[in-house]
C-alpha cells in the first residue's frame, strides 16, 4: 500500500554527507515503489522555497538560521506552523526523522506525533554518555524518542548505543544500513601501477574523522615510503592544519589537497589511489567505505563504532584509533598489494551483493507497515509515557507536550485545514516487486 511521506532532516543537499545522500536516495527508492515522498530541510544560502528534484522529489527548503554545523536553532515549538501546514498540504501518513543532531527532525518527530500521524526515526551517529554535548544530545533524544513509532540505526552497533541513550527496548528498533549506487562506482577497467601508491583520503576534516591522526601518521609514512603520496579531499576547520604539515615537511609534492567535492565526483578521486584511508574516531557506518571497496581500493581504517560491520576482513586492514597502530596499519596494506596477497578487482562485483538501496526501501517499507498497523494511543497514554520518564524531567516533557497540543489549538482555530490547498501528486514510475 502506498503511503504519503515526509523525510525531515536539517542534513540535505546541496550538503554533501553520508545522512544526505541515504535520504535522497530512500527518496528515490521509495517513490519508485510508488509511495508519495517530500523531502522538508532547511534553506541553504539562496535555495529557498520548493524544489523539485529527479522523478519529482519535492524538497521544502524552509529559511531557518543555523546554529551549528548545519543543525537549525534548537527549539521546540517554532517550526510548528510551518511544519504543520505542510503535512496537511501533502497528506502526510509518515513522518521520518534523519538524524539525532537535526533540530529539524525533533521537532517534526515532535509536532507529528502531537497530529496523530505515525512516526519513525533513523539514527545515523554514535555518542557517548560522559561529555557535556552527549549527555545533551542524549536527553533530547530520549524526549523525542519517547513516543516514537519505531527506531531504525544503520548497524547493530548504533542500535546497541541508541537503546541505551534513549532508554527504548531493543525490539523497536530495526537495523538497516546505508547502500551504493553500484555503477557510479566502478573500478578502472585497468589497475594503476604499484611503482606509485596513491592513499586517498575522502572525509570532513573535523576531529572526530580523526584528522589529528592523519596530520601526525602522513610525515612518518613519507618518510618510510619514498613511492607513497596521499590525495585528500575534503573541508573543515582542520583544513588549516593539514596545509601547516605540509609545509613544514616539505611535503607538497606528496600531499595534495583538493578541497570539498561534489558526491558524484567521489569516484573520480577514488580511483586514482589503491588505498583508501578511514582514520575516523567514531562512526555508525561509514558508506565512503563501501564506495571504496566498489572501486576497488583496499581499505585501511579504524575498528571502531560500527566500522567492522561494514565489509568482509579481506577488503579492510583494521587498526586502532592510535598513531602507531594506522601506521603499522598502513605498511600492512601496502606489503598486501606489493606481494598480490588480495586481488582488489573482484570487490566491486562482491559489494554489488551486499548493498543496494532498493534494497534498503524494502525493508523501511516493511517498517512503515508495522507502523502504519499500530494502535493509536490516546492523549493520555503519550502523556504518562512521558510523565513516568523521570521525576522532574518528566513534568517538563509532560509540559512541553500540553503546551504543543495547545499550540495546535490554536493553529486549526486560526488556520484552519480547510483552508490549506491540497499538493498535487506527482506521477511515479511503476513499482518494483
Amino acid at each position: 500500500m502506498p503511503y504519503n511521506i515526509a523525510l525531515v532532516s536539517d542534513f540535505f543537499y546541496p550538503q554533501p554527507g553520508g545522512v544526505e545522500l541515504h535520504i535522497y536516495h530512500l527518496a528515490q527508492e521509495l517513490i519508485k515503489r510508488k509511495h508519495s515522498v517530500v523531502i522538508i530541510t532547511h534553506g541553504y544560502g539562496d535555495r529557498r522555497g520548493v524544489r523539485i528534484l529527479t522523478n519529482g522529489l519535492k524538497v521544502y527548503y524552509i529559511p531557518y538560521g543555523v546554529f551549528h554545523r548545519q543543525s537549525t536553532h534548537p527549539t521546540v515549538f517554532s517550526a510548528f506552523p510551518i511544519l504543520r501546514n505542510i503535512f496537511i498540504r501533502e497528506q502526510i501518513e509518515i513522518v521520518h526523522g534523519h538524524g539525532s543532531c537535526s533540530s529539524m527532525c525533533h521537532e517534526g518527530l515532535i509536532h507529528g506525533n502531537t497530529m496523530g500521524l505515525k512516526t519513525i526515526f533513523t539514527d545515523h551517529s554514535l555518542f557517548g554518555f560522559a561529555d557535556v554535548a552527549s549527555i545533551i544530545h542524549n536527553k533530547l533524544l530520549k524526549f523525542t524518542l519517547k513516543d516514537i513509532g519505531h527506531v531504525i540505526c544503520v548497524s547493530h552497533t548504533c542500535k546497541e548505543n541508541t537503546v541505551i541513550r534513549a532508554s527504548i527496548k531493543p525490539e523497536n528498533v530495526s537495523v538497516i544500513p546505508n547502500a551504493v549506487i553500484h555503477e557510479n562506482f566502478q573500478p578502472l577497467k585497468n589497475k594503476l601501477s604499484l611503482k606509485e601508491i596513491t592513499i586517498v583520503v575522502i572525509s570532513r576534516l573535523f576531529p572526530n574523522k580523526g584528522c589529528d591522526l592523519l596530520i601526525a601518521i602522513i610525515p612518518r609514512i613519507c618518510q618510510n615510503y619514498n613511492n607513497v603520496k596521499f590525495l585528500i579531499a575534503g573541508d573543515g576547520p582542520k583544513f588549516i592544519d593539514l596545509e601547516q604539515m605540509i609545509e613544514m615537511y616539505q611535503l607538497q609534492e606528496r600531499v595534495k589537497l583538493i578541497g570539498s567535492i561534489r558526491h558524484e565526483q567521489v569516484r573520480d578521486v577514488m580511483v586514482k589511489g589503491q588505498i583508501y584511508l578511514h582514520p575516523s574516531l567514531t562512526e555508525a557506518f561509514g558508506t565512503v567505505l563501501v564506495e571504496a571497496a566498489s572501486c576497488g581500493l583496499l581499505v585501511v581504517t579504524t575498528n571502531v563504532g560500527g566500522i567492522p560491520e561494514v565489509l568482509p576482513n579481506k577488503m579492510t586492514v583494521f587498526a586502532k584509533p592510535e598513531e602507531d597502530s594506522l601506521v603499522e596499519a598502513v605498511n600492512e596494506a601496502i606489503k598486501k598489494l606489493q606481494n598480490k596477497e588480495v586481488d582488489t578487482s573482484t570487490f566491486h562485483n562482491e559489494i554489488i551483493g551486499m548493498y543496494g538501496w532498493g534494497d534498503v526501501a524494502l525493508r523501511t517499507e516493511i517498517v512503515y507497515d508495522k507502523v502504519m498497523n499500530q494502535r493509536k494511543g490516546t492523549i493520555g497514554d503519550r502523556l504518562i509515557k512521558y510523565y513516568n520518564v523521570g521525576s522532574w524531567a518528566g513534568i517538563l516533557y509532560v509540559l512541553c507536550i500540553v503546551v504543543d497540543y495547545l499550540i495546535l489549538g490554536v493553529l486549526e482555530i486560526y488556520y484552519p485545514r480547510g483552508d490549506i490547498d491540497l499538493a498535487r501528486k506527482w506521477p511515479v514510475t511503476k513499482r518494483k516487486n
